[in-house]
């Protein structure tokens, strides 16, 4: 295999320590493993190597980054390493002084997440009450002349609000909204049952978003990210497995993607060896770049080059082997898998408003 491509993006998830609750959140079951996390000059050696490498995005994540004292610094190594930033954040701690620092420290991008349209169903998501910081801190970021995402994770318990909710974003100004149906891995896997929305319900989002997109062209991006059990054929994870982007997670755990810790593969750690070197022969990054690893179907389908077999996590998850064809693929032998999980959700005894198990609070 000839050498892999400079990666585009770097994810930093600089903390899984969070004040909100979600019970879609994607981060993993076991924090134990987490508590150590990088030193401000562990991640600033990472952003330089990373840089070098040819990574051109930085995007500042967690759990909630705006619980390390050093986010102002890293944003500031990053920038002048000229990587654009992005902080992705649930606002809770974005205060104008805040902001004013890390503006001035040259943070280019916001990205904020907003769990409904209405305080009383946005807080029973997020498991504290939120709504209304989380709208102040929207509008700062536009007084303070900041590109604005909204970032909405949809699911069955907020699906039908969908109109609203872009109503909501369209009074914020937002740039950009990314109404992404949720990803079944960590506390969102534990709440499958409560969170897979029906597909009467999926059908009429899509309508509401077509006719969002058509009024709102040219004003506001408006991206739908659709649930995968959906779908006759798999996403290609981040682009292709370690094709386009890595993440390091706040231990300093090298990952092809957020969820890969979950593999039974050798470890990559930021600690023990270069960005570079993982990202060019560490073997969790090697074992599924490209299509050798393929098994059938996929070792000849047609589309092995479009989707690279899907998740490799969601195919572990489902079946306890990453080699399978992600069971999303209608041509999967594990399909059935997934037509269990929509044949439940499309139940017509089931209840939209069943009970979730919150994320545990890690302030």
């Amino acid at each position: 295999m000839s050498a892999p491509e400079a990666p585009f993006g770097l994810l930093a998830e600089l903390t899984y320590r969070c004040p909100l609750a979600c019970a879609y959140c994607s981060n993993p079951l076991e924090m134990a493993a987490y508590n150590d996390e990088l030193s401000t000059s562990d991640w600033q050696r990472v952003f330089a190597e990373a840089a070098e490498l040819g990574v051109l995005q930085c995007h500042l994540s967690g759990g909630e980054p705006l619980l390390r004292r050093d986010l102002t610094d890293l944003v500031r190594t990053a920038s002048e390493l000229g990587m654009y930033t992005n902080l992705v954040t649930s606002a809770m701690g974005l205060s104008r002084s805040r902001a004013t620092v890390l503006r001035e420290a040259g943070l280019d991008h916001v990205q904020i997440s907003v769990q409904a349209d209405e305080p009383t169903t946005s807080d029973r998501i997020a498991g504290i009450p939120s709504f209304e910081r989380k709208l102040e801190a929207c509008r700062l970021v536009r007084e303070l002349d900041w590109p604005l995402t909204v970032n909405v994770v949809i699911h069955r318990q907020n699906i039908d609000r969908i109109g609203a909710i872009l109503a909501l974003v369209e009074e914020l100004q937002a740039d950009r909204v990314e109404l992404a149906n949720t990803q079944y891995y960590g506390w969102a896997w534990k709440n499958r049952s409560a969170l897979l929305p029906s597909k009467e319900q999926l059908d009429r989002s899509e309508e509401v978003v077509s006719a969002a997109r058509e009024r709102l062209a040219g004003r506001m991006e408006i991206v739908h990210v659709l649930p995968d059990y959906y779908s006759d054929y798999p996403k290609p994870c981040m682009g292709g497995w370690a094709a386009r982007q890595l993440t390091v997670a706040p231990n300093g755990d090298a990952l092809p993607c957020p969820a890969a810790q979950t593999l039974p593969l050798p470890r990559a750690s930021v600690r023990d060896a270069s960005v570079e070197e993982i990202w060019t022969s560490a073997p969790l990054f090697t074992a599924f770049r490209g299509t050798d690893w393929m098994q059938e179907p996929c070792r000849t389908c047609d589309r092995r080059e479009v989707d690279f077999g899907g998740c490799r996590c969601q195919a572990f998850q489902l079946t306890g082997d990453a080699t399978r064809t992600d069971p999303v693929c209608f041509k999967s032998p594990d399909h059935h898998l997934v037509e269990q999980a929509v044949d439940g959700a499309n139940a017509p005894d089931r209840r939209v408003d069943l009970e979730l198990v919150p994320r545990p609070h890690r302030a």
